[in-house]
């Protein structure tokens, strides 16, 4: 397990709770829009041992509330069960973040009771997933197994989209809404570039063009919001 990451505290990346967020290095997609390009890669180094993750986590016990399971692609990792049982025995509420192209990992996990919370990106609309995830031969199904499992709320759960000017257009908030009709809470946060981009270049929608997305999705999916000014 690659674990490149400690955000100590955050009071955003696990909503309605005080939590840490652990990031895992490694990803099986290439968005171009990636703003943790350092973890995506195979070469990926641990800047931290188990040992100093989980001192740190007994020491915040009392204090944080939750812990959050980014990355990279936390599926990927053939230890993560292993991690997110040691975090629960510690009585910590998980997140995990995931893009949902391995829906059999994240169903045992559901299923085995060991998950509180699920954030799974949307890349895009299906005719286009594979420009936004950066990757050939990508197996659509997957992306849709994972989203109709956790669509039987099972547990808590968000579907966010990262919109990108060059990436995205009406048709694929159509077929979003088509594709998620429900009562899914569904954000749009929209893109900024950085230095840190895996691909620099891209632009980011105006308030105007947004709103224009979020008026799209309301009659498919009401619980639809815009999240944040800059992501």
């Amino acid at each position: 397990m690659k674990l490149c990451g400690l955000q100590k505290t955050t009071l955003l990346d696990y909503p309605g709770h005080v939590a840490a967020t652990i990031f895992l290095g490694g990803c099986n997609f290439r968005c171009p829009f990636c703003h943790n390009s350092s973890l995506i890669g195979n070469d990926v180094q641990s800047e931290f041992s188990e040992e100093e993750i989980f001192n740190f986590l007994i020491k915040r016990k009392g204090i944080l509330e939750g812990v959050c399971i980014t990355g990279g692609e936390p599926t990927l990792s053939g230890d993560l069960e292993s991690l997110v049982r040691k975090i629960r025995d510690l009585g910590y509420l998980i997140k995990l973040d995931t893009n949902g192209y391995r829906p059999d990992v994240l169903k045992k996990l559901i299923t085995d009771g060991l998950l509180d919370y699920v954030a799974m990106d949307i890349k895009s609309g299906r005719e286009h997933y594979k420009k936004a995830a950066g990757i050939n031969g990508l197996k659509i199904g997957n992306i849709e197994e994972s989203a109709a499992f956790l669509m039987e709320n099972r547990i808590s759960y968000e579907f966010r989209t990262t919109v990108v000017k060059g990436i995205h257009s009406m048709v694929d908030f159509v077929d979003i809404g088509n594709w998620l009709e429900g009562d899914s809470l569904y954000f749009l946060q929209n893109y900024v570039d950085s230095d840190q981009v895996l691909c620099p270049g891209y632009a980011s929608f105006s308030d105007r063009e947004l709103h224009g997305f979020l008026n799209i999705l309301k009659p498919f999916i009401p619980r639809t919001e815009l999240r944040g000014e800059s992501y």
